[in-house]
C-alpha cells in the first residue's frame, strides 16, 4: 500500500469527512455497507448565451468497499437515496470511485 492509499483510507475512517452508507448493486439486493464523501458542488452549463447554474451531488467511495459501481445503482446514507447516473470514474490510482449521483 502506498502513501496515498493510506491517506485515503485515513481520509475514509474520519466521521467528519465521509459518512456510512449502503450500496445496492442494480438498486437490488440487502445492501453492502461503504463509506462515501459526499460532496455538493454548483455546476455551470454553457446553453446558447446563457449560463445555467445547476446543485449537482457527488460521491466518492473507495474501489476496495465498492468494486463495480454502475448506473442505476442505489447508494442509501441516512434516510436518503440517490441513484447514481452516468458513469462512475475512477481516479489516476485506481483507489476511489467518483459517482455523479440525484435523489432517487
Amino acid at each position: 500500500m502506498n502513501a496515498f492509499a493510506t491517506a485515503m483510507n485515513l481520509i475514509f475512517a474520519d466521521p467528519n469527512m465521509a459518512a456510512d452508507a449502503l450500496w445496492f448493486a442494480a438498486a437490488t439486493g440487502p445492501g453492502v455497507p461503504v463509506r462515501v464523501i459526499r460532496k455538493s458542488p454548483d455546476e455551470i452549463t454553457p446553453f446558447g448565451a446563457a449560463r445555467l447554474l445547476s446543485e449537482t451531488t457527488v460521491l466518492d467511495a473507495r474501489a476496495l468497499d465498492m468494486p463495480t459501481p454502475a448506473a442505476s445503482d442505489l447508494i442509501a446514507i441516512g434516510s436518503v437515496d440517490y441513484l447514481v447516473q452516468g458513469e462512475p470514474q475512477l481516479d489516476r490510482d485506481r483507489l476511489i470511485w467518483t459517482l455523479n449521483v440525484r435523489p432517487a
